[in-house]
């Protein structure tokens, strides 16, 4: 089976056995967690990392105050870290060394303001009125978390970044300015570490017009992080063949709107009622709303399509992945519901080799097709030339 590049965040060596994780690394999680939800109020966080202690924040949210903690708690001047992508829209060049980089860096303008901020950060934004300069490579580490970090927190990743001027140590800088603290690399291993901490939290049957045999499981991670459900029809344990099982991401605008900008309202519709016609299976509902970049994104995304863009290259201008989803998750759902061996109901062979990357078999690929409308016709297109979707 083919590997994907759409596959590389998703399928990290090593993580085909997930194991649990044990106390200490539930609370690296838990801090994981808090630091996502600082940078989602506009505050600093600090990452500790081997290269040092960093002080970051999210640049789409940064205010006058959080600058001014910047210059009071610094120790070199700040500096703009983006997605190469994004970063070679704003310099309107591509960086050096920038291809295989998590991030570059850039030098902020004397008096950079919040507004300008925001516009280096977002191509749907105004074009900004200054362009910054390239400072050269940050530290591999700290950029790579800094960015998951934003990733993780659904923002988009851009990030402002510095050293700390934490002389005395991580814990007693952060004790002393009130900052949450946080090891870079328990942020890189988070969508990895957290797929392990899944566990059933609630169950309820839910009869649906599609299956009228449905239950509902929800699965939390030990962070307290978002919920994943799992929709069981029948009793996919008993089934002469694997079940039919889908993974499928959640989709407000199209799983609740009916838009018709995409297929998603109509897959989950036909697959949920393609499994009560079978008397059995699974469909993995799953929190990575937009291939894993958040509702937010998903509608700058939209509109970034509006202006020309295909599917791919709007995510790819918003500083994401062609797909950031973390399919960890729907291996270790599936564990827990004691299934090892599926048919997978997609048309996106991705699915199929991340979920045999995890150690789940995959007995068949069934084909899961709906015509396409007058509004989605290029987004099918593009599944199928870009990403490699079979229909």
């Amino acid at each position: 089976m083919r590997t994907s590049p759409h596959l590389a965040a998703t399928t990290p060596p090593g993580m085909a056995d997930l194991r649990p994780v044990h106390a200490a690394g539930e609370r690296r999680l838990r801090h994981v967690h808090r630091a996502v939800a600082e940078l989602r109020r506009g505050a600093p966080a600090l990452l500790v990392c081997a290269e040092g202690v960093f002080l970051v924040a999210a640049a789409e949210l940064a205010g006058v105050a959080t600058l001014v903690r910047f210059e009071e708690l610094a120790a070199q001047p700040t500096q703009l870290l983006l997605a190469p992508t994004r970063a070679a829209a704003v310099l309107q060049r591509p960086a050096p060394g920038a291809a295989d980089a998590p991030a570059v860096a850039l030098r902020l303008p004397p008096g950079v303001t919040p507004a300008l901020l925001r516009a280096f950060a977002d191509p749907t934004a105004d074009a900004p009125a200054l362009r910054p300069e390239h400072a050269g490579a940050p530290p591999a580490e700290p950029a790579a978390a800094a960015i998951r970090l934003a990733k993780l927190a659904r923002l988009l990743p851009a990030v402002l970044f510095a050293p700390a001027a934490a002389e005395a140590g991580a814990a007693d800088f952060a004790a002393r300015h009130d900052l949450i603290a946080v090891p870079g690399a328990d942020v890189i291993a988070y969508p990895a570490t957290v797929a392990a901490t899944l566990s059933r939290v609630a169950e309820a049957r839910v009869p649906t017009e599609d299956s009228r045999d449905l239950r509902i499981i929800a699965f939390r991670p030990a962070d307290g992080g978002t919920e994943h459900l799992a929709m069981v029809v029948g009793d996919p344990w008993s089934a002469a063949e694997p079940p039919l099982v889908r993974l499928h991401s959640e989709c407000f605008t199209g799983d609740l709107l009916g838009s018709l900008r995409c297929d998603c309202g109509p897959q989950l519709r036909g697959a949920l009622a393609r499994m009560g016609q079978e008397g059995a299976g699974v469909l993995l509902y799953l929190a990575q709303e937009g291939r894993g970049i958040g509702l937010v994104n998903k509608l700058r995304a939209y509109q970034l399509q509006d202006e020309g863009a295909d599917t791919l290259d709007a995510n790819t201008r918003l500083g994401y992945g062609a797909d950031e989803r973390n399919f960890l998750v729907a291996a270790a759902m599936l564990r827990e519901l004691g299934i090892e061996t599926v048919r997978v109901l997609t048309n996106n062979p991705d699915k199929v080799a991340a979920l045999e990357a995890c150690g789940i078999q995959v007995a068949a690929r069934v084909p899961h097709r709906f015509p396409a409308n007058e509004h989605n016709g290029r987004y099918l297109q593009t599944k199928a030339e870009r990403f490699g979707h079979l229909f």
